[in-house]
């Protein structure tokens, strides 16, 4: 297909209109709604994977969108009622058939394009980290849009009704749904939220979990193997004239279905994996941060290394010695794990999200004595956090609630609550009071005990 055969078909089609639409309607929704691709480490525009990451799970709503303007492409000539006036003229079936697809296919394409050009332009603005592996996921995303278009048109001149359209799509949109709800369990009794290998037959991505995270190799092939069997189902539904030709368009989608499933992990670990490359440590000294947010290390090491002076003043040589961005990959629902000799953090803790100078050494301080056992992925406020407000005032000698924790209401109960621990614990002498912190730090590291009992004098249970 030339160019003026490609800007003949743009005028007299709906796909420009169909492009406009896309890029129009998911620009709205990530930059109108501030959750949950505007915030935090993972913006759509922080990190080059995160911004793949976050188009692709545009696809929620743009591949249904796809297959729906591809089938009311596929009924143009049906309307027209010159169906078999264009049997009749000596060009070949698919050579009108890529004209179509290939017209719809450019103006998806074109739109999901530009939103990536979009981020891409912003990216580098927020990262330093540089890398070509956020290329596999959108070219995974563009394939999906492209198989979308042509199995819509496809299905369209197979059944040549004004329902197929809006029935294609709804139904599409339903089988998404349907297939991000199989999750698998993350820990025992524990609602997960980890993908299975049926949920990747769907190309929309359901979140970001983090920045140092990824899409395995296996699952762009599986993926990429499922796409091009829908695109050749779609296609040849496209060419083909009699039902014995349309039955046998579908063989391609089941082989592609079927070989799909066979190359997919069916280990979530294996599916969103460590950006390695990503992860690695940049340091300064004892700090540390992950390349990704290399940017940052100059305002952490500063209050890194005055928490980690503190810390050692208090506990003497059971104090951890580094401090260490957390790049630990475990699924949503595990239980954390911690270690003595290093504070680890998160940037998208809410004590460290807007924290600044003593405010950072404040939060590394209560991270470093208590580091938190609420299941991972979870946004939790209980003893944890109480015990934390308490253990960074007993090192600091000064009780104040902790940066993150809330409205000026909720940290003057927080406050309310802690005093008479702090208090307590204050008027022991030298030697309990340490023997309670540590027995607490204990309880804290291994997750298994309650940190705040045990500053109030009970048992770890």
């Amino acid at each position: 297909m030339n160019v003026r055969i490609l800007g003949t078909e743009l005028k007299r089609s709906v796909a420009p209109w169909g492009g406009v639409v896309a890029l129009a309607t998911t620009s709205a929704l990530l930059y109108l709604i501030s959750e949950p691709w505007s915030e935090t480490t993972t913006a759509w525009t922080g990190q080059w994977t995160s911004m793949a990451l976050w188009t692709r799970t545009l696809l929620f709503y743009l591949w249904p969108f796809a297959i729906g303007i591809g089938a009311l492409q596929g009924l143009r000539d049906h309307r027209s009622k010159i169906s078999e006036l264009l049997t009749s003229t000596p060009r070949p079936p698919w050579h009108r058939a890529a004209t179509v697809a290939g017209t719809t296919a450019f103006a998806l394409v074109t739109a999901f394009v530009s939103l990536i050009l979009v981020g891409a332009v912003q990216v580098p603005a927020h990262t330093a980290y540089a890398h070509l592996g956020w290329l596999p996921i959108s070219v995974v995303g563009v394939l999906a849009l492209i198989a979308g278009a042509v199995l819509g048109m496809g299905a369209a001149r197979a059944l040549p009704s004004v329902l197929t359209p809006p029935a294609l799509a709804m139904g599409v949109f339903v089988f998404t749904a349907v297939l991000a709800r199989t999750e698998t369990t993350s820990a025992p009794g524990v609602p997960g939220a980890e993908p299975n290998r049926i949920a990747l037959l769907s190309p929309a991505v359901e979140e970001v979990p983090n920045t140092f995270v990824t899409l395995s190799a296996s699952v762009h092939f599986g993926q990429t193997i499922w796409m091009l069997g829908l695109a050749s189902t779609g296609f040849a539904l496209l060419v083909a004239a009699t039902p014995r030709t349309r039955l046998l368009a579908l063989a391609p989608v089941l082989a592609g279905a079927a070989l799909a499933l066979l190359v997919l992990p069916a280990d979530p670990r294996r599916m969103f994996v460590l950006d390695e490359a990503a992860a690695r440590p940049v340091c300064d000294g004892s700090v540390c941060v992950s390349r990704a947010q290399q940017a940052r290390l100059a305002g952490l090491a500063g209050p890194g290394k005055e928490a980690l002076r503190l810390l050692h003043g208090a506990l003497g040589g059971r104090a951890p010695v580094t401090v260490r961005e957390n790049t630990t990959l475990q699924p949503d629902g595990a239980t954390p794990r911690w270690s003595r000799t290093t504070v680890l953090f998160d940037f998208d803790d809410d004590m460290f999200a807007s924290a600044k100078g003593q405010e950072v050494t404040k939060a590394l301080i209560a991270q470093g004595m208590v580091p938190g056992c609420g299941p991972v992925g979870w946004s939790t406020f209980g003893d944890d956090q109480l015990a934390q407000t308490v253990a960074a005032g007993w090192v600091l000698g000064d009780l104040e609630p902790l940066p993150g924790t809330g409205s000026a209401a909720l940290n003057r109960v927080v406050v309310t609550r802690v005093r008479p621990v702090w208090e307590e614990l204050m008027a022991l002498p030298r030697e309990q009071q340490l023997a309670r912190i540590n027995a607490m730090r204990a309880a804290a590291l291994s997750c298994k005990g309650d940190a705040f009992e045990v500053l109030k004098g009970g048992s770890p249970r």
